[in-house]
């Protein structure tokens, strides 16, 4: 049970009100009560009395479990504020003639944007007479989704630009939250998994 007054609700012998309109633990309603008719309710139940509405008249109180209510509004608040996270947009170029180690590196970085929640404009940058082969452009965006995987979801196709070719990526957050709990579950198996003891050669 809680035992002392918050911010968000007065509860149980902080309440003022002389009467309540009560509801209970089930979210019944039980009707209007003398305030110590309905504190005798709740610690009879060894919970908490809430008062949830002050501005009616009387007062909405209900019983429950207040440290209980508590944690579930943080965990739905904490749920929300993720959803609320400023999505930007980041960049990473590419050449069309880029090397493997400066590809990879440019990928991991990427990869990292999308996990974090962040959408990637994919840039190819031509120069020269590299303008008559966008083809290489292509091939770099196409190795570029191959790479990264099922994480992601094109939100612009690639379109050529004045000397650049670019595109949109999006993380697909059913993609990465599977992966990620598919990931935990082998970890799980493989610690829970029994080792193999080999037997040792035969003594002479």
């Amino acid at each position: 049970m809680a035992t002392r007054q918050t911010e968000q609700h007065r509860i149980n012998d902080r309440i003022r009100a002389r009467e309540v309109r009560l509801i209970g633990p089930d979210g019944d309603q039980l009707g209007i009560k003398a305030l110590p008719d309905a504190l005798r309710m709740s610690k009879s139940l060894d919970l908490d009395l809430v008062e949830v509405a002050p501005m009616a008249n009387p007062p909405v109180c209900r019983i429950m479990d207040y440290g209980k209510f508590r944690y579930e509004e943080a965990q739905k608040a904490k749920e929300s504020r993720k959803k609320q996270i400023n999505v930007t947009v980041k960049e990473v170029k590419f050449r069309p003639k880029i090397g493997r180690g400066d590809f990879s590196t440019k990928v991991r970085k990427l990869n990292e944007f999308i996990r974090e929640g962040h959408k990637v404009k994919v840039t190819l940058q031509f120069r020269g007479r590299e303008m008559a082969h966008p083809e290489l452009g292509t091939k770099i965006l196409d190795d570029v989704l191959n790479v990264v995987g099922d994480i992601v979801k094109v939100e612009t196709q690639a379109r050529l630009e004045g000397r650049n070719m670019s595109m949109v990526l999006a993380p697909d957050r059913k993609a990465i939250d599977a992966e990620a709990k598919a990931a935990e579950e082998n970890e799980e198996n493989e610690e829970t998994a029994p080792e193999t003891v080999s037997d040792g050669a035969n003594e002479t």
